[in-house]
């Protein structure tokens, strides 16, 4: 008993000497730190109690801020993948937004457009003459200083000549130039190369020219012939190309005559297929 008693003395010397001199102190200090703690907890209630409730309130709180972070980061996560989501969703309901404003000018577009072939085809000109029409769509406004022409989508294909009068809402806007297969050229009544003969409704006669302005003129009238304002302007027919009768447009006070179709806002034309023109 003795021998290992001492064997036991010897080898927690040995490894007290082996750990140092700080270390031996620092474990020394525990043990006696902790027995000095385990007597006043048992014999010493009314002086620990006070210090225990106050070493554990400290404890409390540094296990608190402690355990902080690892309630505010998840949550500033979380927050901040919401807002992603948001952000992510607000650009789908804007790009959705876009498309649905896109498509309503569309409908918008063919609506008017729509609109404009109904006015066409309800005219009483194009009913009577179905045969002879065809309705065209404007391709290209070629709008020079002095040169006034538009590009048709119809040519040859569809029986379009040279010469053939061209209308809209049964008012006379030009007269084909030149054809191609799929397309046409019209030269408008006021370009600076148009001359067509007209009647007057007081039944004068004259030759419209176009000016390479808004409106043309009035050339070759009767001498001493005064123009007044809003007298009414027809196509006479004397060419044989177009139709007589057919209405062009009112005079101005200037002396000009302000056509009943603007010629830069033309959509839509009708090209009537005049029987002379086409025996030529």
């Amino acid at each position: 008993m003795s021998v290992s008693r001492d064997d036991f003395s010897i080898a927690f010397r040995s490894a007290l000497l082996q750990r140092g001199g700080a270390q031996k102190f620092s474990v020394l200090s525990l043990i006696f730190l902790a027995l000095i703690i385990f007597f006043l907890d048992i014999y010493g209630t009314k002086f620990t109690k006070p210090v225990r409730a106050f070493i554990n309130d400290v404890v409390y709180r540094v296990t608190y801020l402690a355990s902080a972070p690892t309630r505010f980061f998840p949550q500033v996560g979380q927050n901040i993948s919401s807002f992603m989501d948001v952000r992510e969703e607000n650009k789908r309901l804007k790009a959705l937004v876009e498309k649905y404003e896109s498509l309503k000018l569309n409908v918008e577009f063919l609506a008017d457009e729509n609109k404009n072939l109904q006015k066409i085809l309800e005219t009483e000109y194009f009913n009577q003459n179905l045969s002879n029409i065809v309705l065209a769509k404007v391709l290209v406004d070629k709008n020079s200083p002095f040169l006034k022409s538009i590009i048709i989508n119809k040519g040859t294909r569809t029986g379009i000549l040279k010469g053939m009068p061209v209308t809209k809402d049964n008012y006379l806007v030009g007269r084909v130039v030149e054809t191609n297969y799929l397309s046409s050229r019209v030269l408008l009544l006021n370009d600076l190369n148009s001359r067509i003969p007209v009647t007057l409704d007081q039944g004068a006669q004259a030759i419209l020219s176009g000016s390479g302005s808004k409106n043309p003129i009035l050339e070759y009238l009767p001498e001493d012939y005064e123009i007044i304002e809003d007298i009414n302007v027809f196509a006479s027919g004397k060419d044989g190309i177009f139709t007589p009768g057919t209405p062009v447009g009112k005079t101005n006070e200037k002396g000009e005559v302000d056509l009943f179709v603007d010629p830069n806002q033309l959509s839509f034309v009708t090209v009537n297929k005049n029987t002379q023109v086409q025996s030529k």
